[in-house]
């Protein structure tokens, strides 16, 4: 038997760069948080998205708790999930800067489908009415019961160490 590596026997939390390297070895999907509000779109990039439930159907996304676009889904009661086509790591980019909101919805299309900014670049839409704001350390939980749903054809970006990618 193989002697424990020093990550099962220290009992101390890791520290938060150590966890984010870890967590930078598993691929994550790409997709853009986005919420409508009166102002005009909100939108941020998110990795920690997954469905929680198909009866009902209900998707989660974590976001930062800091975040404009989370004041805006709280606001407006809805937000989207669009899950980003591979070759937009320049949109991916731009929605997790913390950029002026004008400046980040610059030359982005996009369309309005429930109440809620569509991405021209998701190969997935995802349309929720909030549920929940659960805490979660730095992020909350967003749960969302699924109002509609449009796909397309396309391969999905990936984010995996550190950098995004084509799925393959």
């Amino acid at each position: 038997m193989a002697a424990p590596d020093s990550a099962e026997t220290d009992t101390a939390p890791p520290e938060a760069r150590r966890f984010r390297d870890a967590m930078a070895r598993f691929p994550t999907g790409v997709t853009v948080i986005t919420a409508l509000t009166d102002a005009g779109p909100a939108g941020l990039s998110a990795n920690a998205v997954s469905s929680l439930s198909l009866d009902p159907p209900l998707m989660l996304a974590c976001v930062d708790r800091g975040s404009r676009t989370l004041r805006a889904v709280e606001t407006t009661g809805r937000f989207g999930v669009n899950v980003l086509e591979a070759g937009s790591a320049d949109l991916a980019v731009g929605f997790a800067r913390k950029l002026p909101v004008a400046e980040k919805w610059t030359g982005i299309g996009w369309s309005e489908s429930h109440g809620i900014p569509r991405l021209d670049a998701a190969i997935v839409w995802i349309g929720c009415e909030l549920r929940d704001v659960i805490s979660g350390g730095d992020h909350v939980i967003v749960t969302g019961a699924v109002l509609a749903v449009a796909e397309r054809a396309g391969d999905p970006l990936i984010f995996h160490e550190g950098a995004y990618r084509p799925l393959g």
